[in-house]
């Protein structure tokens, strides 16, 4: 009998705590709800998403769960099921990463047909605001998204070269930069831009052509990282697939447990190190 007294008082001694604790809960997780929607909208605009933001927002409750349920049936283990929830979280933020990086790597692949048709609309007589609006029916999304954003803007009533600038900021390219400080400098000092494209259009197709050349040289060196990063993790699950207790005595004593921190750390810097020195910036 005292027990069930005990064992009722603590239960309602939990049941009144959680209800003391849920209103701040549900308004920190409402707060964070809504100033992550914020952003949310703000990088679909950037991408001239039509979709809704709730419906990326519905990520962050569906995926973090499913990536723990699927860690648990997988591995059972605890830590495992927690990294598999907290990993989910990052989820719909790689989503929209993914798809920001598809979309300037379409825009980057439209850039020299843009030159080509801004040139042949200045030649044939038209003004820079007016080759934009042609430039802008005759191209596919996404530069004719983001030009159309820079045509309206100017009729909005901001300058063109600042809409140019702001268009910079939007995508953030090295040849795209180009391309628009050469159209503001030559606007400035009354130069010919159909000769400004020409030359522009061969530097971009000489520097493409120069970074192909690099990626071929250094696909062996990035191949070997690759497959050298791997490794560690492949070896880690093809022991355990035999011996599941294979790395007990490690994680048991305290020197294995250091020696394995001591071994991922060293893992990471040498991924870093082999990307970096796979690289060559031009």
């Amino acid at each position: 009998m005292l027990l069930l007294v005990v064992i009722l008082l603590v239960g309602s001694a939990l049941f009144l705590l959680t209800l003391a604790l849920m209103p701040p809960v549900l308004e920190k997780a409402k707060s964070w709800q809504d100033k992550r929607q914020k952003v949310v909208e703000k990088e679909l605009d950037k991408l001239f998403y039509d979709k809704s933001p709730q419906k990326i927002m519905r990520l962050y409750y569906i995926v973090p769960p499913a990536f723990g349920l699927a860690a648990a049936l997988l591995f059972k283990s605890v830590l495992l099921t927690a990294v598999g929830v907290v990993a989910g979280f990052f989820v719909p933020n790689l989503v929209l990463k993914m798809r920001d990086t598809k979309r300037r790597q379409q825009f980057n692949g439209q850039l020299l047909d843009a030159i080509m048709i801004l040139s042949s609309s200045l030649k044939g007589g038209l003004s820079l605001l007016q080759a934009l609006e042609v430039l802008e029916e005759e191209m596919p999304a996404p530069m004719q998204q983001e030009i159309g954003l820079v045509v309206r803007e100017n009729k909005m009533g901001v300058s063109l070269e600042e809409s140019l600038r702001h268009l910079g900021k939007r995508m953030n390219m090295d040849e795209l930069s180009m391309v628009i400080n050469s159209i503001l400098v030559a606007r400035e000092t009354g130069g010919d831009l159909t000769k400004v494209f020409s030359r522009l259009t061969t530097t971009i197709r000489d520097n493409r052509k120069l970074k192909d050349s690099i990626r071929t040289l250094t696909l062996q060196g990035r191949m070997q990282g690759v497959i050298m990063s791997a490794l560690p993790f492949v070896f880690v699950w093809w022991v355990i697939a035999f011996n599941r207790n294979h790395f007990n005595i490690m994680l048991e004593s305290e020197t294995g447990r250091m020696l394995l921190i001591v071994a991922i750390i060293l893992q990471v810097v040498g991924m870093v190190l082999i990307r970096k020195f796979s690289e060559i910036k031009i």
